[in-house]
């Protein structure tokens, strides 16, 4: 075992109380914190059961006024019924600790752990319907239907920053777009003129280059540059666009062919 790892503390678990049934019981949420607010030798309630023969059994809890009372602004249901169910194919138990305070003697090692029982039965509390508990649900759907946002009028100005409807540097873009419009296709033999003039001057050409020359829509400009120009693959010229070998005409060229014209003159000679 390292350093850094827990270390595994083996408890003692009590389990003379493991054969004992008890009830597990779902209570409203106003009658919850009520008991969360009554001190801790104060009577909470009476717990009846009425059984009959050959019928199930009726069980009633009756809160005590000094629960009812415990906040006068707030009436709450006093009567109640529980309405019961068997717990089938389920092994439920409520088991409870002591956590050793600092003053106690007791170390954690020695903390023992009890099973208080076995869960038999599930127990759902409900308020019987009178006015108390007609009262108190209208009361509850009132302050579900309020608002957490209000309106509030002011009479008085507030010094805050107001949202801009649009920024300065979008309103010159689109000023900007309006102003170049969207570009017209020019003849495609003017197209190839340009294209022809530009590649006099140099043998290789990017696309964003022949758009700024021609002044065309790329994806027009990529259709004339298909037919009269190679797109070289490899470098040292990668992603640049070459005339074709049918339309290439350059100065160097024509001096060597003159060249060579005026060695096949001295040969003949």
């Amino acid at each position: 075992m390292s350093k850094d790892e827990p270390k595994h503390v083996d408890k003692e678990l009590d389990l003379s109380n493991a054969g004992r049934g008890v009830w597990l019981v779902k209570v409203p949420k106003y009658m919850a914190n009520k008991w969360e607010k009554a001190q801790g030798n104060m009577e909470v309630g009476k717990l009846r059961i009425c059984k009959s023969h050959g019928q199930k059994a009726q069980v009633s809890l009756t809160l005590s006024d000094a629960i009812v009372n415990l906040d006068p602004s707030e009436k709450i249901p006093k009567e109640h019924r529980l309405d019961v169910s068997v717990v089938t194919k389920q092994t439920l138990g409520v088991f409870s600790h002591v956590v050793p305070g600092k003053t106690d003697e007791v170390v954690p090692e020695n903390e023992k752990l009890f099973m208080e029982g076995r869960i038999v039965q599930k127990l759902e509390c409900r308020p019987i319907a009178d006015n108390c508990y007609m009262k108190l649900k209208l009361e509850s759907i009132k302050k579900a239907s309020v608002p957490q946002k209000r309106v509030q009028a002011i009479d008085k100005i507030v010094q805050n920053f107001k949202p801009v409807k649009d920024h300065k540097h979008n309103i010159e873009y689109k000023e900007r777009k309006k102003a170049e419009g969207k570009k017209a296709r020019d003849d495609k033999n003017a197209v190839l003129d340009m294209l022809f003039n530009a590649f006099e001057k140099h043998q290789y050409y990017n696309i964003k280059d022949l758009v700024k020359i021609t002044k065309q829509p790329i994806g027009y400009l990529k259709e004339i540059l298909k037919e009269v120009c190679d797109y070289n693959m490899k470098n040292p010229h990668k992603n640049m666009w070459e005339l074709k070998k049918e339309y290439r005409h350059y100065k160097t060229d024509d001096k060597k062919d003159e060249n060579a014209a005026e060695g096949s003159d001295s040969d003949s000679d």
